[in-house]
């Protein structure tokens, strides 16, 4: 596999799809939603009071949460017919029969669809400039952000361009690759929250409760305990379900917020009130975290140190995206020793 054949089969494909004449209304589009959108949000924003959130945090975090949700709609459109429908046309055997491997076809196209995937992230660009010009969005935390849209961007595509090899049928391949990102997204949720509910066990607790009057008075003597079992939750035990969430990686994954002077807590701290990504981060979070018991007798435990998910996660969609490349590259080799009946060559 070499560069020269990789770029050689994108531009192909890209000039395959420039031919269609329909990309400038979808980016149009694209844009469009995005701005009316974040437009709305930022009128929402307006009843804030600006000293103490600054409107940026949660124009950014809003409006990425949106633009990631759009691009899992939209990503496995540009390949879910990548290579069944070029077999459906007889053009896939004219490519096959050249000197390109089957690695450099299928990262080929892949680039090609990867590459038009970021064309539409870079129409959001000017919503993350307003987001930082608005104040409390660093550039770091920005870019990290869209990095991480743009790869989980790219794994899609590439997952949708699996499945367009391994299905016969474009419809068919399309809407596999709709029933997976649902299923990394909303399945994702549903399995975490049917698990969780069975890791709930019967667990002593002790409390201390101190005597009064009938007027709510504190009568003098020691307090009375009382110890009763009670069910707990455990979702450390079952966290894992959630890190494939795109929007969990996203969230979890994002750099706090430059910090500032808190008026309540009188310190300097990362500004993450009202801060989508950041509410979302914190919950996945203390999913990993051991339940605590803070109404028992006697003194609590320190709460170990937060454990990231996203990394887990990311890890997850990266293999994902590289499995779903070797399929694609092994579904294109040459000679084809078998056929799904109804599928052409030329």
């Amino acid at each position: 596999m070499t560069l020269g054949g990789i770029t050689t089969v994108a531009k192909q494909e890209f000039r395959v799809r420039l031919r269609t004449g329909r990309w400038r209304w979808l980016l149009a589009s694209w844009f469009a939603v995005i701005a009316a959108f974040a437009v709305l949000l930022r009128i929402g924003l307006l009843v804030l009071d600006e000293e103490h959130v600054r409107p940026g945090v949660p124009l950014f975090g809003g409006v990425m949460l949106f633009v990631l949700g759009l691009s899992l709609l939209v990503a496995p459109a540009l390949t879910a017919q990548s290579i069944n429908g070029d077999r459906e046309r007889g053009t896939l055997a004219t490519v096959q029969v050249t000197r390109l491997s089957a690695g450099e076809i299928a990262v080929g196209k892949l680039a090609a669809a990867w590459g038009t995937a970021l064309v539409f992230l870079a129409l959001t660009l000017p919503f993350v400039v307003w987001a930082i010009i608005e104040g409390g969005v660093g550039l770091l935390r920005a870019g990290a952000v869209v990095l991480i849209v743009a790869l989980l961007m790219g794994v899609v595509c590439a997952v949708a361009q699996a499945l367009s090899a391994l299905f016969a049928r474009g419809i068919t391949a399309t809407l596999m690759s709709y029933l997976l990102v649902f299923a990394l997204t909303v399945g994702t949720l549903i399995s975490f929250g049917l698990a969780a509910s069975l890791t709930v066990t019967e667990e002593q607790r002790t409390y201390q409760i101190e005597r009064t009057d009938e007027n709510g008075n504190v009568l003098p003597g020691p307090p009375v305990t009382e110890t009763y079992q009670e069910q707990v939750p455990h979702p450390e035990l079952v966290w894992w379900l959630l890190a494939p969430n795109p929007f969990v990686i996203l969230a979890d994954s994002a750099p706090e917020p430059p910090v500032r002077y808190n008026r309540i807590t009188e310190r300097m701290e990362p500004e993450t009130s009202m801060d989508p990504l950041s509410s979302i981060g914190y919950l996945v979070r203390e999913s990993r975290q051991p339940t605590r018991d803070y109404a028992s007798f006697g003194p609590v435990p320190e709460a170990p140190a937060a454990r990231a998910v996203w990394p887990w996660g990311l890890g997850f969609q990266v293999l994902l995206g590289a499995g779903s490349v070797w399929i694609s590259a092994r579904r294109l080799r040459t000679p084809v020793r078998g056929l799904t009946k109804g599928v052409r060559i030329a």
